[in-house]
């Protein structure tokens, strides 16, 4: 039965991203040209693999239509986990979708409108020879970054409902943070396409600032229980 119901709410999410996709194809030159904008235009990068534009073209048709399609996955998570929850349960987790979805893509405009533009120029302008980023090499750290600070921006509220459920306290997350701290940088490293440490330190530091807004927002959850 549960497996039946977990079939049915993947089917119903990838049904859901397959559209998402289709919407980020008709839209798909704006798509790329917003991305370009950071780095200054597509005339500040070369394609030099031919297959480099398809894949630059799926990779970011898919996070776009990821990023439509967020709230009724959510949603499908929801009506999966739904039966093993209390009516108290059920209500905080159904307000949560739409604040999860609200943080999410506040987490990805902060990375595109504050992150970039500050690690581009230092990264570019970095001495030794001059900076010619290829096209799928870009797009890769452009759109990584979004996506994990996007994601990383709904850790406050997963603390937070945590700690309403009673499943974790403020204080047992503050005695975790040095495993924070190293998971925080496993992420990191995963998460940015380049090995170089500036990109895992421009990652780390929002990441731990908002392990610990989560810790707060914890011990706010436990006191109005």
């Amino acid at each position: 039965m549960h497996l039946d119901e977990l079939r049915k709410r993947i089917l119903h999410s990838l049904i859901a991203l397959v559209v998402g996709v289709v919407i980020c194809i008709i839209f798909a030159d704006f798509l790329l040209e917003v991305l370009a904008r950071p780095i200054g235009g597509f005339e500040k990068l070369l394609s030099i693999q031919v297959t480099e534009n398809f894949s630059v073209y799926f990779r970011v048709t898919l996070l776009g239509g990821f990023i439509i399609v967020l709230p009724f996955i959510l949603l499908q998570l929801f009506l999966f986990v739904a039966p093993g929850l209390s009516p108290k349960e059920k209500r905080w987790v159904l307000i949560a979708v739409p604040f999860a979805t609200a943080l999410f893509i506040t987490g990805a405009a902060f990375a595109y409108f504050v992150m970039l533009p500050a690690a581009l120029p230092f990264l570019i302008e970095f001495p030794g020879p001059t900076v010619l980023p290829k096209w799928k090499d870009y797009v890769n750290f452009v759109t990584s970054l979004i996506f994990w600070i996007g994601l990383s921006f709904e850790t406050p509220l997963i603390m937070y409902l945590l700690a309403k459920l009673g499943i974790v306290s403020a204080k047992g997350l503050l005695k975790a943070w040095r495993v924070a701290v190293i998971g925080i940088a496993v992420i990191a490293a995963v998460a940015t396409p380049t090995p170089d440490p500036i990109n895992m330190v421009i990652l780390m530091v929002p990441l731990l600032f908002l392990y610990f807004l989560g810790v707060l927002l914890a011990a706010f959850a436990r006191k109005e229980n």
